[in-house]
């Protein structure tokens, strides 16, 4: 199988490396060409653009911040798409959007599947993030073996619906978590408990949450370097909220998530790490959420020990 991955950003770039380093041969893309630098190393082959990507690709990946570079990249690279070829979308993407996509790809005889990551770009770059996959079965396995290459769990899910709804999920509840988990950080800091140890304690007991096993980390540490901005945290809630419109389901909790995160994006800007929206709460109490030991970037070391 040829691939062409259109799209080299946090998470884009790691996959397509995964991918490469499986033996894949592959042909890359993206606005900025510096991005690519790893890849072309490592055997790949660079594109001038989203159609020269797609020319001898038997399937077209997308890792794209929005809906609309989506949309414009898909365009682009439909017409050298060949009939039978497929689209694999791995951004996060509502099903409006992708079923409209998916139709025009259908239109030229070109299949999609959604296959949108899950777990953060440490575990993109560990090669053990999870994918979300939506689409017909005999697509599904027959792009398989790539798909393994990338993440660590592959998940089928159903449809191009099931999977796009599950990912925006996923990601409604880990800014929730978050929210929460600078809350109970900020209880403890402030009720005089050695943060470090109050990591422990969290992470040991029945409160723990993935992210605070991962975004607490930074947070403490101060970088808040997550690789995810305010931008794409208020995309995401804002699809969380419109599928909760559109299936009837009243989402109080993610209501509240997502005016915050608005908050926090007017107050910080919207490049700002996502990991941020906890300084409203440290900028409101005048106390900052600090511990040694904890790393800047995931991965990058191990979380700070509490003392004995």
């Amino acid at each position: 199988m040829n691939y062409a991955f259109v799209g080299l950003g946090h998470l884009g770039r790691p996959l397509a490396m995964s991918l490469r380093r499986a033996g894949f041969p592959l042909a890359v893309h993206d606005l900025d060409a510096a991005r690519a630098e790893p890849l072309l190393a490592a055997g790949a082959a660079w594109a001038e653009g989203p159609a020269a990507a797609a020319r001898q690709a038997d399937a077209l990946i997308t890792c794209l911040p929005s809906p609309a570079a989506s949309a414009a990249v898909l365009e682009a690279a439909l017409p050298a798409l060949r009939p039978g070829a497929a689209w694999i979308e791995m951004s996060t993407n509502d099903f409006p959007v992708i079923a409209a996509l998916a139709a025009k790809a259908a239109a030229r005889g070109v299949d999609t599947l959604a296959c949108p990551v899950t777990g953060g770009v440490h575990k993109a770059v560990s090669g053990e993030i999870a994918i979300l996959a939506g689409g017909p079965q005999p697509l599904f396995e027959r792009h398989r073996p790539a798909l393994e290459a990338m993440g660590g769990a592959v998940i089928r899910l159903g449809g191009l619906e099931q999977a796009a709804v599950t990912k925006v999920v996923t990601n409604m509840l880990a800014f929730i978590h978050l929210i929460a988990a600078g809350e109970a950080l900020m209880l403890c800091a402030r009720a005089g408990v050695d943060l470090g140890a109050a990591f422990a304690a969290i992470r040991a007991s029945s409160g723990n949450s993935f992210v605070h096993e991962t975004e607490s980390q930074v947070i403490l540490n101060g970088s808040y370097d997550i690789g995810f901005t305010m931008d794409l945290a208020c995309k995401d809630a804002g699809f969380a909220m419109e599928i909760g419109r559109r299936l009837g389901v009243p989402l109080k909790l993610a209501g509240l998530m997502e005016q915050t995160f608005i908050e926090g994006r007017a107050r910080y800007g919207g490049g700002a790490w996502s990991s941020m929206i906890v300084r409203l709460l440290e900028d409101a109490t005048g106390t900052p959420l600090r511990a040694p030991g904890f790393p800047a970037r995931l991965g990058e070391g191990t979380a700070g020990t509490p003392p004995a």
